[in-house]
């Protein structure tokens, strides 16, 4: 493996070879990261992520793995880290020839011989245990350190489930203890499109009902069928841009999913204009809560 990019960078603003592999936990099948050797790396092209603690830890591994002499392009929107990329890699060790262009920055460096700091960056940017959350989490994850609001109004308001499920964009699996903890659920489907956190998944939700997808939502048999009931709290970001699509899509998955007469419930932000999407979907559609900025809808085939 002698090139690598990490996230799909803009083709304007980077040329990546045909052959480079990807390395981003946000593209299911992606090689990770942390497995990559030191030295085994020629380039690297990095996205580099928006989150401050994530940014240096995929910089810090990514200089790890370059070979000394190797060759490293970052860039980020200016809004979104980009600003910062420069200084973060100095930080490093690493002279970094910086240029502004589309709204980015890009900067373009050669690895040093002794890089500074990489263990830290990678210390605080991996998984560990929160207290508050009593979960396996790691930086970059969504809501990886506090328990996501919307989260908490479908957890106060879930009733006891039973049969075969399925939590659409599971996260860390605190929807899906709160639902094995049902002994009526025979069977629990979990996707999530980012791979951190299926590894974590895997480490907070030790149930053998439990099945842990790493697959896009979005992409056609990433959800099994005949279901008695879907849970999720779908997002609706991605790449940090607002995209309602995102949430119709989910609702359309979890209708293909759900047996006849089975249900979809679902959290969301009050704003978010999801009720065409599912009285298309749906026989029988109501908001039980709205609180805080969130509805939870119980929908039914």
């Amino acid at each position: 493996m002698r090139h690598a990019v990490y996230g799909l960078p803009p083709v304007d603003l980077a040329e990546v070879p045909g052959d480079a592999v990807q390395l981003s936990p946000l593209i299911p099948g992606s090689a990770r990261l942390e497995d990559l050797t030191e030295g085994s790396l020629d380039a690297a092209t990095v996205l580099a992520p928006p989150g401050t603690i994530e940014r240096r830890y995929v910089l810090a591994h990514t200089l790890r793995a370059l070979v000394p002499g190797g060759r490293m392009l970052a860039l980020a929107p200016k809004d979104r880290g980009g600003t910062r990329l420069a200084k973060e890699l100095a930080a490093f060790a690493c002279h970094a020839a910086d240029e502004p262009r589309r709204h980015h920055r890009i900067c373009r460096l050669v690895r040093p011989p002794e890089p500074a700091g990489l263990g830290a960056a990678i210390e605080e940017g991996g998984p560990r245990h929160v207290d508050n959350l009593a979960l396996c989490t790691q930086p970059g994850v969504f809501s990886w350190d506090r328990l996501d609001p919307g989260t908490a109004l479908l957890l106060a308001n879930l009733p006891p489930l039973k049969g075969k499920g399925a939590d659409l964009g599971c996260g860390l699996g605190i929807l899906a203890r709160a639902i094995l903890g049902s002994p009526a659920v025979t069977a629990l489907t979990l996707v999530e499109i980012d791979r951190r956190a299926v590894e974590m998944a895997h480490r907070n939700v030790a149930d053998p009902r439990a099945t842990i997808v790493w697959a896009d939502i979005r992409a056609a048999g990433a959800v099994p069928g005949s279901l008695d009931f879907v849970v999720m709290n779908p997002p609706f970001h991605d790449g940090g841009t607002e995209d309602q699509a995102l949430g119709r899509t989910f609702i359309a998955r979890a209708a293909e999913a759900l047996r006849k007469g089975g249900t979809l419930w679902l959290v969301a932000n009050a704003h978010l204009p999801y009720e065409t999407a599912l009285g298309a979907a749906f026989r029988d559609v109501s908001v039980t809560v709205q609180a805080g900025g969130y509805r939870v809808y119980e929908a039914r085939r």
